[in-house]
């Protein structure tokens, strides 16, 4: 089939070196300038740079709304639109083009975690697996018919940064696939059960402030959604930022005051948690390795020589 594809950073470019090598044709490429955001400039291999190097025209865009664009695309005369990593909003005049329209590839186990961020959502919350989904473009986002979905699993230690290369080893198998489904005849896509759709946003610099009323359950998975080179999850000390770059929950409970710092244990210093604290019914965080301001990384017990104090 003759595939138009819209993507950006390294999911983009991951989808568009398999539809290279696919039996498809790629006759367009459109991709977003790159960008400042802390987000966006990690993952951040170029498409544009890959559609270049194999001769296939190339377009860029912030959002897909000119005229100008519409009529490259139907010069282009697409069979199908392939989305990935697309960060703005595609219209209908855009996404119904195509003889067999537009497949998005979305790295959530849709209809959970449509929009920005999946997977440092998903790990927030505890999931026990994430994965990727292939569904047919329509004017609601992520909420599409299912073509094809596949699931990974999360290890009880694993970070954004894990499930980032688990999931993006999906990207290119599971659109080479979902376009053979497409090529075949097949339309009797799955329909999301919108009931259990959620919907999240962008992250943002308040997101990854540490709160010590969280569990240290909860806390525990924020550092680790927050892995490098993500930004970090950070708190204060003396008016200081630090980042928690590893951490764990307590084997002890320790209770007191939410964000005291308390007691060595092991490897690392153990930081009052949860809002059962103070009833001594909580874990605490064990920090084993900040990294301050200035950039350097040390142990937790180097930072935190003496005990006492509050991080904030």
């Amino acid at each position: 089939m003759r595939v138009v594809m819209f993507g950006y950073q390294t999911w983009g470019h991951r989808t568009l070196q398999a539809l290279l090598e696919s039996e498809h044709e790629v006759v367009l490429v459109v991709t977003h300038p790159k960008s400042d955001h802390a987000y966006e400039r990690i993952w951040s291999d170029s498409v544009a740079d890959l559609a270049a190097e194999h001769g296939v025209p190339v377009l860029i865009r912030e959002r897909p709304d000119d005229e100008e664009l519409l009529t490259e695309l139907k010069n282009a005369d697409p069979d199908v639109i392939v989305a990935t990593n697309w960060r703005t909003w595609i219209p209908p005049q855009i996404f119904q083009l195509p003889r067999h329209g537009t497949l998005n590839v979305h790295d959530s186990l849709l209809p959970k975690y449509a929009g920005f961020s999946p997977l440092i959502w998903a790990l927030l919350n505890g999931e026990k697996e994430v994965g990727v989904t292939a569904h047919m473009m329509d004017e609601t986002l992520d909420a599409g018919d299912i073509v094809l979905q596949r699931a990974v699993p999360v290890g009880d230690r694993d970070t954004t940064t894990d499930l980032f290369h688990k999931t993006l080893e999906l990207f290119g198998p599971i659109t080479v696939d979902g376009l053979a489904l497409i090529a075949s005849g097949r339309t009797d896509w799955q329909k999301q059960d919108r009931s259990q759709a959620s919907f999240f946003h962008k992250r943002a610099e308040r997101d990854c402030q540490i709160d010590w009323t969280w569990s240290a359950e909860d806390l525990d998975r924020l550092v680790r959604a927050q892995s490098d080179p993500y930004p970090n999850a950070y708190t204060h000390y003396k008016g200081e930022r630090v980042r928690v770059i590893k951490a764990s929950v307590s084997d002890g409970i320790y209770g007191g005051t939410p964000g005291r710092v308390f007691i060595r244990e092991g490897d690392g210093v153990v930081i009052v948690a949860g809002a059962e604290a103070r009833r001594g019914r909580s874990h605490g965080l064990r920090i084993e390795r900040v990294r301050t301001e200035d950039g350097t990384e040390l142990p937790a017990a180097e930072y935190f020589r003496t005990m006492g104090g509050y991080l904030t």
